[in-house]
């Protein structure tokens, strides 16, 4: 009790309030700064940036594979602003439609929405304004044809796959993944203001490595998958029919990876690159198959091996079309 009188009574001489009322603002300040940090990083994750890399790294390469040089600085910042705005984009408003499925999954709980950090409502206005906001920069800084395949890659991803594929068809990444491919031709339309036939080959391999990309993801988080009845083929389909498959899409992706040697004129630098790519890619798909054929599944199959390779794959091969034609 005495302590407690001791503290009653006992006030604090008349400059006191003006002593503390400083730090109360300033601690106020730094709250409404830790809040608005918090808000801005949420909505900044709900574009999806690490996805959003890959994508330009199959971008901006294909500007120096169609103009044989490099590019001008303005050109390809243009292309990356409007490139990251418009894959923003589709990454909200993915992250709105799957908002119950990222809540089920270990590997999205945390993102924004099922974290409760934006709020649905948000992210849909939010990846509708980006898109509007990509469409136009596109189409003003770079040109309407670009503008008009990166508006189609949104819808396509939003639309075909996020909202009626994914959910129902095992096959759902095998043809949802054309989505990702769009980058290649936004790249080369950007440049040339037109298509040609060597983006169309950049845009098959991206699509033809999508699938053994994407499941090797799936078999590690199978489990997620399953528990939010989303019907990747690792989760309908025992490991050795996903392997086997995950090899073929890779002989695939290594043969069309080829052709563009002699369709885009690339030099030599490509093709040796893509052989030596390749050769590694198929080895990684192989091992993981031989792992699947001896009884090994999910973790045990060690999946994320050929999933960070793909990512390492797809990057390097993209930055080699960029380098050979000015070794050429």
């Amino acid at each position: 009790m005495e302590d407690g009188l001791l503290t009653t009574v006992e006030t604090p001489p008349a400059t006191a309030p003006s002593r503390t009322a400083a730090p109360s603002v300033e601690s106020a300040a730094g709250e409404r700064g830790g809040h608005a940090t918090a808000v801005l990083k949420a909505y900044v994750a709900l574009t999806k940036p690490r996805i959003i890399e890959l994508l330009l790294v199959t971008t901006i390469p294909v500007m120096f594979l169609a103009l044989r040089h490099v590019p001008g600085l303005w050109p390809v910042v243009a292309v990356t602003v409007g490139g990251y705005l418009s894959a923003g984009s589709a990454n909200a408003l993915n992250c709105y439609v799957d908002r119950d499925i990222d809540a089920e999954m270990r590997r999205t709980r945390r993102r924004p929405v099922p974290a409760a950090s934006v709020t649905p409502q948000n992210a849909l206005v939010f990846g509708l304004v980006l898109g509007v906001v990509s469409t136009l920069w596109l189409g003003l800084a770079v040109n309407w044809l670009s503008s008009g395949l990166a508006l189609a890659a949104n819808a396509f991803y939003v639309l075909v796959y996020t909202m009626v594929l994914k959910r129902r068809t095992p096959q759902n990444i095998v043809w949802g993944g054309a989505a990702g491919c769009f980058p290649a031709l936004i790249g080369w339309t950007a440049a040339t203001d037109r298509l040609a036939w060597a983006p169309v080959v950049l845009f098959m391999v991206v699509f033809l490595w999508t699938p053994p990309h994407f499941w090797a993801l799936a078999i590690r988080y199978r489990e997620d998958y399953a528990a939010a009845n989303v019907p990747m083929l690792p989760v309908v389909a025992p490991a050795r029919e996903v392997t086997k498959q995950i090899v073929w899409y890779s002989y695939a992706t290594v043969a069309c990876s080829l052709l563009l040697w002699p369709i885009g004129h690339t030099g030599l630098v490509y093709p040796i690159a893509a052989a030596v790519l390749g050769v590694v890619f198929l080895v990684e798909a192989h091992r993981l198959d031989a792992r699947a054929r001896s009884g090994k599944d999910g973790v045990e199959l060690l999946p994320m091996r050929l999933f960070h390779f793909s990512n390492m794959y797809l990057a390097l091969l993209f930055v080699a079309a960029a380098v050979s034609p000015l070794v050429h």
